[in-house]
Order: structure tokens, then C-alpha cells, then sequence
């Protein structure tokens, strides 16, 4: 497939300003995004817990779906008494 379109001098300027600004925003992201995953290792040592857990419980929190989680845990929680493969 080929995208064969011309742009007028408003459009180059508009796509160079949006792809300039995506870029920022994008390095501005990975940037957080270090800076979150230094902070949560910092804390689950000091606090002797695994980071996968501090990682989780945002994500869940950020995506406000706990109740969503928390069936699918009871589903797997379920299923692995019932196989008896429950720690």
C-alpha cells in the first residue's frame, strides 16, 4: 500500500509541529516512566516486598479496575483449589 498525498505549506508546518511535539511528549513519558520504576524498586526494598506487587497495585489503581482483578483472582483462586495446587 502506498500513501501518496501532497501538503501544502500549512499542513508541513502542522505535521513538523506535531511530530516535534509527539516526540517531546514521548521522551518526556520515558523519562516518568524511569523515574516511576526507580521509585517503586526504592520502596519494595525498603519495604521487603516483591516490586511485581507495588507494580500491580498501581496499574490497577491507575486503571480503577480492582473489582475486575479481584474476580478473575477469586476464578484463579477457584481453580487452583480445586486442582489442589493452592500454596
Amino acid at each position: 500500500m502506498s500513501f501518496n498525498r501532497s501538503f501544502n505549506s500549512a499542513e508541513v508546518a502542522r505535521l513538523k509541529q506535531l511530530v516535534n511535539e509527539g516526540c517531546q511528549v514521548t521522551e518526556e513519558i520515558d523519562i516518568l516512566k524511569q523515574g516511576l520504576s526507580e521509585t517503586v524498586k526504592a520502596v519494595a526494598e525498603e519495604m521487603d516486598m516483591p516490586v511485581s506487587v507495588l507494580k500491580k497495585a498501581i496499574t490497577v489503581a491507575h486503571k480503577v479496575s480492582y473489582f475486575d482483578e479481584a474476580e478473575k483472582w477469586d476464578a484463579i483462586d477457584t481453580i487452583l483449589d480445586v486442582v489442589g495446587k493452592k500454596g
